[in-house]
């Protein structure tokens, strides 16, 4: 088997010295297993990644392995994209590189391709997988672009048809619903009082998770209206679509808003999960029944000498808020009688909420302004009230022709 010459050097293991092959030479980063070696070795392999001449030579683009061309987008993208899209090609290639890691960009093919996909059909639902499919061709593309990976390639691979609805092997999963109110309002006793104001405010504006997450002192801007304060994020999902997207927030909403906004700098959290954990820990010191033990007085003595270690971060993520829903979900359920037991939900579906609660009383048209979308047919994925509102127009339906008076021709 030839010597795989271009790809990326990994770290080996000397007696208890971490080291990497580069060029011949041996570059040592330190201790083996110390975080000062994995520090080491990131930052050689960004030194490398930073010169992509390294990895894709110029001499032939015969020579490029899969690998080197996906480390090397991953670096193009990582301060252009969305931390969300640069996590999705991230979980997209890894079915790549398992397969395909080794072998020459320009003897990929759209049956390795196929290949590729297969193992994701085994996993994954049938929308995912055409959206990763799509993500791979898109590296092949980026690739053509740089004269890395040859035209025919990316034309071959654009010739490889989506996966349809019902195909073999393959799995949707139900279409997102909206939550009903009734379920939210069951569940907000059991939230701390950060993560219920999140998802009051989240239901009453239909912003997206990250959007409530994401949301800073400074970007609230209470001097452009006299009635409402409006929610400036710093970035979003359609931002190069719509440019800037403010959020006004009305009575409610400030008032939800006015005990998190003294006493913190710009840049800090809206809502953060350090103060979620501060409630949660005073809420239990008050349903306290018994005495302190000696054991947990001396951890909270190391805690307190150790204020660094363990603690939680200071924005939530769409994860930590989903999980703090589904904690709130499960002790609530400990406690309820039977037939009163909360159903799962997650954040994703308040927007679906709102946006639905919106059309059925002003329409599509204003669900649309609210969720910020470009087109009103994204509108229909999010908006739920079709259905009710076909059904309060057959409900009030009279038969034209069920009457006895006579029509003349005229």
């Amino acid at each position: 088997m030839p010597k795989l010459r271009n790809r990326l050097p990994k770290q080996c293991r000397d007696r208890n010295q971490a080291f990497s092959w580069h060029n011949g030479k041996r570059i040592y980063h330190g201790v083996w297993g110390s975080p000062e070696a994995e520090k080491s070795y990131k930052r050689f392999i960004a030194t490398l990644l930073d010169c992509p001449s390294h990895l894709l030579r110029a001499s032939g683009a015969g020579d490029v392995l899969v690998s080197e061309l996906v480390a090397c987008f991953l670096e193009h993208i990582e301060s252009r994209m969305d931390r969300t899209h640069v996590l999705h090609f991230r979980n997209a290639v890894g079915y790549l590189v398992e397969s395909y890691g080794e072998l020459a960009v320009n003897d990929f093919s759209p049956k390795k391709l196929k290949t590729c996909r297969n193992q994701m059909v085994k996993r994954l639902c049938r929308n995912v997988v055409n959206d990763y499919t799509r993500r791979l061709i898109r590296i092949f593309s980026w690739g053509c672009e740089e004269e890395s990976v040859s035209p025919h390639v990316v034309h071959a691979l654009r010739e490889v048809k989506a996966l349809r609805k019902g195909e073999a092997g393959t799995f949707d999963h139900p279409p997102r619903r909206e939550v009903p109110d009734y379920v939210v309002i069951a569940t907000l006793p059991f939230c701390s009082p950060t993560v219920r104001a999140m998802v009051q405010i989240q239901r009453l504006t239909g912003m997206r998770p990250s959007e409530v997450c994401r949301m800073c002192v400074g970007d609230i801007d209470r001097t452009r209206d006299s009635e409402l304060w409006y929610y400036v994020p710093e970035s979003h999902k359609t931002e190069r679509y719509i440019g800037e997207k403010p959020i006004p927030l009305g009575k409610p909403e400030q008032a939800l808003l006015a005990p998190y906004l003294t006493g913190k700098a710009d840049g800090a959290a809206m809502f953060s999960p350090r103060t979620a954990m501060q409630e949660w820990h005073a809420e239990r010191r008050t349903n306290r029944k018994t005495k302190v033990s000696p054991s947990q007085q001396e951890r909270q003595r190391q805690k307190a000498e150790n204020p660094a270690d363990r603690q939680p971060g200071e924005f939530y993520d769409r994860n930590s808020y989903r999980k703090a829903i589904e904690n709130a979900i499960k002790k609530g359920n400990k406690v309820l009688p039977e037939g009163q037991k909360i159903p799962h939900w997650t954040p994703y579906q308040l927007r679906h909420a709102t946006a639905t609660a919106i059309e059925k009383e002003a329409g599509l048209d204003k669900a649309q302004a609210v969720l910020g979308h470009t087109s009103a047919n994204t509108t229909k994925r999010y908006a739920h009230g079709q259905l009710a509102i076909a059904e309060s127009l057959a409900r009030e339906r009279r038969n034209p022709f069920d009457t006895e008076k006579t029509t003349e021709w005229k």
